[in-house]
């Protein structure tokens, strides 16, 4: 039996916590959480987005997302809109005030960016690699079982 150490998944799940505990005095900050965090980046790429679109990109379950976005409209962070061509649709979109946070969002990543210590080739490498094992894993999915 291999040793916890010897995990790939132990070792990503080590990475994610040490992960949440840099992010979270940066995120406390602004008052966000990092899945809070996380769909203000979205909207900061795509603008207006629906709420099953910003569920596809973060992985995220509508039971997941309904609150966390609902917590960000009740902060004025983003409007939520039903489409005017799919009344089934809610659009989501960054206010005034969730734009504003534009550059404390870019600080943030800075900082960690920072704490990483990596080269952005480095970076952008292991970015690839964990994308790839994302990819191959959701692909083994259904033949593991």
């Amino acid at each position: 039996m291999p040793r916890l150490a010897d995990h790939l998944c132990f070792s990503v799940y080590a990475l994610a916590h040490a992960f949440n505990r840099a992010y979270k005095p940066l995120l406390d900050k602004v008052g966000l959480t990092y899945p809070q965090y996380l769909v203000l980046l979205t909207l900061f790429e795509e603008g207006k987005l629906t709420v099953k679109a910003i569920g596809e990109r973060l992985s995220l379950d509508s039971g997941t997302l309904s609150p966390l976005l609902k917590r960000l409209d009740a902060a004025g962070l983003v409007t939520r809109l039903r489409d005017a061509r799919d009344e089934r649709q809610v659009l989501i979109q960054l206010t005034e005030k969730g734009e504003r946070l534009r550059p404390d969002i870019g600080a943030i990543h800075q900082a960690i960016g920072a704490a990483v210590g990596c080269s952005l080739s480095d970076t952008e490498a292991l970015q690839r690699q964990l994308r790839d094992l994302t990819t191959q894993l959701g692909a083994a999915a259904p033949s593991i079982s």
